[in-house]
């Protein structure tokens, strides 16, 4: 697995630090341009990508660039029946993913991806109530659909919250996804974070390449779950 760089550890804590303001304004603009269409057939199952800037596609000219959009289109392209929802917005923590999951699972859900948390690390939340948040986000939507399979993407802290935080956050994402019969992407930044060349100018956002690595790091859980159909 490849760990983060000092140059993109240094930036998320910039960027924590420096651009509270644009989130909410980014979210509002992620909504607008994110939320798909429902489904246009029933025949068709639903994959729910459920996150934050990472799953909305923030920076991207085109929203299409997206991994989730790539991710349909290689749906598409094998004649596999799923329609991918994402349901990304920029700036989520944990605790407002949970108070904004249930509107989401309105849509059916068939497959559930969760990539949640990152943010809660760039602001300091202590792993233990971000553990209940996405425990919680996973158990509403077992609850409604019994037979969804559940995707938990993985993520890390930066290292200047200390190496206690940092285990424990990392060690979270395991945890959980055994605890709720999740399948676990163990970092969904793999061979992207840190990497210039894959990111936009922030450091912290992959790039339109970049978002061609989250596929495949997703891709790599999800491909099997969806091979029959």
């Amino acid at each position: 697995m490849l760990h983060f760089t000092s140059i993109f550890l240094c930036c998320l804590t910039l960027f924590a630090c420096s651009q509270p303001e644009q989130k909410a304004d980014e979210a509002a603009k992620s909504t607008e341009t994110t939320t798909p269409a429902m489904p246009d057939s029933s025949k068709k199952k639903t994959i729910v990508f459920f996150g934050n800037s990472l799953t909305a596609g923030y920076g991207l000219e085109n929203v299409k660039s997206g991994y989730v959009s790539l991710i349909q289109q290689r749906l598409d392209s094998l004649g596999l029946p799923y329609h991918a929802v994402n349901a990304g917005l920029s700036g989520e923590t944990s605790a407002g993913g949970n108070d904004r999951v249930d509107w989401v699972i309105k849509t059916p859900v068939d497959i559930f991806v969760l990539e949640l948390g990152g943010n809660d690390a760039l602001r300091g939340i202590q792993p233990e109530e971000t553990i209940k948040n996405l425990g919680s986000i996973l158990d509403k939507v077992k609850a409604k659909y019994p037979k969804a399979k559940l995707v938990l993407a993985g993520m890390q802290a930066p290292p200047n919250m200390g190496q206690t935080y940092t285990d424990q956050f990392r060690a979270m994402y395991p945890k959980l996804a055994k605890e709720h019969g999740a399948i676990l992407i163990p970092f969904i930044l793999e061979n992207v974070g840190g990497i210039p060349d894959l990111n936009q100018g922030d450091r912290i956002h992959p790039n339109e390449k970049g978002q061609f690595i989250l596929r495949e790091n997703v891709w790599k859980v999800l491909g099997p779950m969806v091979a029959g159909g």
